[in-house]
């Protein structure tokens, strides 16, 4: 292996396992009751699957340029190599921002959760701010979490991946428990029809494809990750289109299965939406396992974000977008021991702020990975016209479907920039998050000092440095 080689330790299972846990999170499994209420049962159910096929679109052009370069950062090398410097640091940073928003949430999130069953979780109050109290219980909880995975990822990606295939198992396990329970002493008159009487169906169904496409954010992990796989780079660019169409599917079988075990209007409105359908229609067992789906969500989703928030590091640092030491791997292991250091720290850092005030971190990060979604978009069709041999040379061609894709990131950009929509930012709170984390990434980029470009190119493309800029120089010959 070389010394700036990330060890090839994740197999096709285990990147499956930390592609789809990473796109599923947790709120979804309770707030359901909510969604079914504001836009019935067939709005949320049908919008997620409509949703997930626009997914599935950009996914594609993921797919095409993760088996041309399957390295550490994915969207961070295809934007640099394919629209240059700026577009690169773009893109990591973008989704730098995304991600830690993510992590620092799930940090508060995870004691907030146990709280349903540990009520003294709420207890020993330490600070408040942003109109929610921080206590200590929640606060231990969340730092035990973070440093557990930390010291899991620093000792080798097989070690996180081993904890997320099982916890991806228990996962996949006990939703296909609630479906196939839900469907059979459930019946399908509870679920139809799935709008209310004086609802348009085809608007409920189109105003949830704006949230549910955040449903699935955070299927680039895979091609984040591609660096430490152990497969083909075409298998691994088709396991990013799998990772969407099979979490997609998760969430609207199990989502269906609380319609069809009562009927969805009693659902509807109920505080812990898919846990109390299953307990109110008899199954107390199951209510407690669809809450056991919450928490086992928010631990694989915090997994793998964890891992591609180091790589998207990495990949910025070893061009000097970020300080290079961040590019640094342990020559024992195998892993990027500093990004991981500094992932933890901002994690920690942001954590401490509390769940009240992690929410409007949270929010801006549904347009920073819309952005990237567009700017992965149009790398596919600039390679074609300026790299044609490289386009060529790629086994998958995606064509113009993930434009579809693309047109739907940007409506939920614009949605949720314009004021007064159902999906608007909250003034001024939340359009000053955005702007600083602008103003942090330009501090970052205007103090970098630029390397020459084919140096560049041979650090992000590793192990491909021997063909791929060969063909990148004739091209632009």
């Amino acid at each position: 292996m070389a010394a700036d080689q990330l060890k090839k330790e994740l197999g096709m299972f285990t990147l499956i396992a930390l592609g789809v846990s990473g796109v599923v999170g947790s709120s979804w499994i309770y707030t359901n009751g909510s969604f079914f209420e504001e836009y019935g049962a067939g709005g949320m159910i049908f919008g997620l699957a409509l949703g997930t096929l626009l997914a599935a679109c950009v996914a594609l052009s993921y797919a095409q340029l993760t088996g041309l370069f399957p390295r550490a950062g994915g969207e961070v090398v295809f934007s640099f190599t394919i629209l240059g410097r700026t577009w690169g640091f773009i893109a990591g940073w973008l989704l730098i921002g995304a991600y830690v928003s993510s992590l620092a949430f799930y940090f508060t999130s995870f004691g907030v959760l146990l709280e349903f069953y540990i009520p003294a979780m709420d207890e020993i109050p330490v600070y408040t701010l942003a109109g929610s109290t921080v206590t200590l219980p929640i606060l231990v909880a969340g730092l035990a979490l973070t440093l557990l995975f930390y010291f899991l990822n620093v000792r080798g990606a097989s070690l996180g991946g081993q904890l997320q295939v099982i916890l991806f198992i228990a996962l996949i396990g006990i939703g296909l428990a609630l479906a196939v329970v839900g469907f059979g002493a459930g019946s399908v008159d509870n679920f139809w029809p799935p709008f209310y009487e004086d609802q348009n169906a085809a608007m409920s169904v189109l105003r949830f494809v704006v949230p549910g496409m955040t449903y699935m954010a955070g299927f680039g992990l895979i091609a984040t990750l591609a660096e430490d796989a152990n497969l083909p780079p075409k298998k691994i660019g088709w396991l990013v289109v799998a990772t969407v169409l099979i979490a997609g599917s998760f969430y609207c079988i199990v989502l269906a299965s609380s319609a069809f075990i009562m009927p969805w209007q009693e659902v509807a409105g109920m505080e812990q939406g898919t846990i109390t359908a299953f307990t109110e229609a008899g199954f107390p067992v199951l209510g407690t396992l669809a809450f056991a789906i919450a928490i086992l969500g928010l631990l694989t989703s915090f997994l793998g974000l964890f891992m591609a928030t180091s790589r998207i590091v990495v990949a910025l640092a070893r061009v000097n977008l970020l300080p290079e030491r961040f590019a640094e791997i342990d020559p024992k292991h195998g892993t990027p021991k500093n990004a991981l250091m500094l992932v933890t720290a901002i994690t920690i850092a942001l954590g401490l702020l509390g769940r009240g005030a992690m929410v409007s971190f949270l929010e801006t990060g549904g347009i920073y990975l819309g952005l990237v979604w567009i700017l992965v978009v149009a790398c596919q069709f600039r390679l074609k016209t300026k790299y044609p041999s490289l386009y060529e040379a790629s086994k998958l061609k995606a064509g113009f479907v993930p434009l579809i894709g693309a047109v739907g990131a940007a409506l939920v950009i614009i949605l949720a920039l314009w004021p007064g929509t159902n999906m608007s930012l909250a003034w001024p709170l939340e359009y000053g998050v955005l702007i600083v984390w602008a103003v942090i990434g330009a501090v970052f980029y205007f103090m970098s000092k630029p390397i020459d470009h084919e140096v560049a190119l041979e650090r992000l493309l590793g192990e491909h440095k021997e063909s791929l800029p060969r063909q990148l120089k004739e091209d632009a010959a």
